[in-house]
């Protein structure tokens, strides 16, 4: 038992709004140590008394895990709390749909899966805006083919576009060798330019290609944006299946559903003779979804054309569309917008 499986049997216990007490986001703190369970719920002082019901059903839908010997949830009561830190708004308030594609780790290919899933997305008719928070290691420009910096209107960035995604980066900004050696609040403040000062006109749906891990970009990132849900990458091998765990974990604790998890790299199929080697295993993303009581979204192959292509400047669903990473990116596209609604 751990800290992600109390936070999904906290999912079954409703707030005071039909909601479940996760995604309603009452969840202060969760503990789980040897069979001990505390849980903190955030309440507002004028909500007490409908909070004590709610904390009854959430202790007794605790006691009732295996391996819980006791479980105790409290209520902290705070005042209304602001929109966001230092009560600004709300970052991308007036798009229907944001979701964070994110891994626990890096060298999964996120960005990869980021790309061909806002393309994707794009293709069905969408409007799609795509931002790269990877900070860090910017590479969403040359797998869409995008360079330049961009244009500016009344001091607002104007995002550059490819294949029907609206885009912009911090690789637009900052030369390709140049290191990007920042410390967390440059880098939240670059992440709100790339946010809040772009005009991205109106869009059905955004992806933010996340930085790897789950430190303080992402958590801060997730408070300053409401997020619709978060995709989780990873690759079949244990290693990667844990941080990806953290991920997960990391999401439910700040209210932000799971619409899926991606197997990335998941086969390798050799171009020549076609046979299939599980290079880092298989199915492992498969099992820890089901595992997580998270859907599963697909398996993309591990294909020579994914990487020359995104080299390339053309994503895989565009330049080999039936190729069977294509079909993968787009079912995982369907996945995603039928839980858009």
């Amino acid at each position: 038992m751990d800290d992600a499986e109390v936070m999904r049997r906290l999912r079954t216990v409703r707030g005071p709004d039909g909601r479940d007490v996760v995604v309603a986001g009452l969840v202060e703190s969760v503990s789980a140590v040897a069979g001990v369970v505390q849980v903190a719920l955030r309440t507002e002082r004028s909500a007490l008394a409908v909070m004590e019901a709610v904390a009854r059903d959430a202790e007794v839908a605790l006691r009732g895990m295996p391996g819980v010997t006791r479980a105790a949830v409290v209520l902290t009561a705070h005042k209304a709390p602001a929109p966001a830190a230092g009560g600004e708004p709300k970052l991308l308030a007036d798009v229907p749909a944001v979701i964070a594609v994110a891994s626990g780790k890096g060298g999964v290919g996120k960005s990869t899966v980021a790309v061909n899933l806002a393309v994707a997305l794009s293709q069905t008719g969408r409007r799609v805006g795509l931002v790269d928070a990877d900070i860090h290691g910017p590479s969403v420009p040359r797998m869409l083919g995008l360079s330049g910096r961009p244009a500016l209107r009344d001091k607002i960035m104007v995002p550059l576009q490819a294949f029907g995604v609206r885009c912009n980066s911090m690789g637009f900004l900052v030369p390709d060798e140049q290191a990007m050696v920042w410390r967390g609040p440059m880098v939240m403040g670059a992440l709100q330019q790339l946010l809040g000062q772009t005009d991205w006109g109106k869009l059905d749906v955004m992806i933010v290609d996340m930085p790897p891990g789950t430190g303080d970009a992402q958590l801060t990132l997730s408070q300053r944006v409401s997020l619709k849900g978060a995709v989780i990458v990873s690759t079949p091998q244990d290693i990667a299946l844990l941080d990806a765990r953290r991920g997960v974990a990391m999401f439910e604790k700040v209210g932000v559903p799971i619409l899926g998890v991606v197997e990335n790299m998941s086969f390798f199929q050799c171009p020549h003779c076609g046979e299939r080697t599980d290079v880092f295993g298989h199915g492992g993303a498969r099992d820890e979804a089901a595992r997580l009581g998270v859907p599963f979204l697909g398996a993309v192959p591990l294909l020579i054309d994914v990487r020359s292509a995104g080299d390339r400047g053309v994503p895989i669903v565009v330049a080999a569309p039936e190729s069977a990473a294509a079909v993968a990116f787009r079912e995982i596209a369907r996945g995603v917008a039928m839980s858009l609604g």
